[in-house]
């Protein structure tokens, strides 16, 4: 007996096309359009003139210098700790999957107060070291820690899964065949992760130069040092200095696109490697 298939009305399907669009348009399109609309207002000569002041260059620097740093190191960390979950049992591994999501559950605002309660003048390791003249709050290295914490986890959570779905027969039989603990991981183990990795790659950058409330707690808002690009443009908004906050808006949102842009390239790639295996 055929199964009747169920049409949805054509009045109902424009209807939620026609939302969906209307949707997309006035809180996706529209902001993004406004953001470069209000930046270019004066002309490319003031939009250049604004991202060149030597504020807006520093915070620039800045925060392309903090994805420098921390991308690789949460990285690093993110591919072992997925490689221990998916390949490894161990008592208190339920215990370090919940640890992973401890940056997604905690407010960066909190967080950052965390590590100023830490590393500030009276926290539990500052004055050990204000004793050797080390600074780590309103400074740089608590912008990269800070910054470091609230993109942990991307890495780590999109290769967990990839990596528990490719199994271990790959790894065992590179074993059989002589293969060490380094050729293993460089031959086997990151081939078969790339696409993942690289879009683990690509969040984890993302949340790191986008990064606002954690950094904004324990960077001091000292301008021309401490400011990344988000901070930047808030403190510009607030000094009614719209053209120039704008400008440094539109660099932001334009460095997120292409972001996405890459990050959906190498989704594609990634669901090409996943229906690849099934077959």
């Amino acid at each position: 007996m055929k199964q009747s298939l169920v049409r949805e009305p054509p009045a109902l399907k424009a209807a939620l096309m026609v939302f969906m669009l209307l949707f997309l348009g006035v809180f996706i399109a529209l902001p993004l359009a406004t953001i470069f609309r209000e930046a270019l207002k004066n002309g490319i000569s003031s939009y250049i003139a604004a991202l060149g002041e030597s504020d807006a260059a520093a915070s620039i620097r800045l925060t392309l210098l903090t994805a420098l740093v921390t991308v690789p190191v949460n990285t690093f960390f993110g591919v072992m700790l997925a490689w221990a979950i998916s390949k490894f049992e161990f008592p208190g591994k339920n215990a370090l999957i919940t640890m992973i999501e401890i940056p997604f559950a905690v407010s960066p605002v909190i967080a950052g107060l965390l590590f100023i309660f830490l590393f500030g003048s009276f926290g539990w390791f500052g004055t050990f070291f204000a004793s050797h003249n080390i600074k780590i709050v309103f400074a740089l290295p608590s912008v990269f820690i800070a910054t470091a914490f609230v993109s942990f986890p991307f890495t780590a959570r999109e290769l967990i899964p990839l990596m528990r779905e490719l199994g271990k027969d790959d790894e065992e039989a590179a074993l059989t065949l002589g293969a060490s603990g380094w050729q293993l991981f460089w031959k086997v183990t990151l081939p078969n992760i790339k696409w993942g990795l690289l879009y683990g790659i690509i969040l984890t950058n993302a949340r790191s130069m986008g990064e606002f409330g954690a950094v904004s707690v324990v960077s001091g808002l000292v301008r021309g040092k401490t400011t990344t690009m988000p901070l930047y443009i808030e403190i510009l908004y607030g000094e009614y200095m719209f053209t120039a906050a704008f400008a440094v808006a539109s660099l932001l949102t334009l460095l997120a696109l292409v972001t996405l842009a890459v990050k959906t390239v190498v989704e594609q790639m990634l669901v090409f490697q996943r229906k690849k295996s099934e077959v």
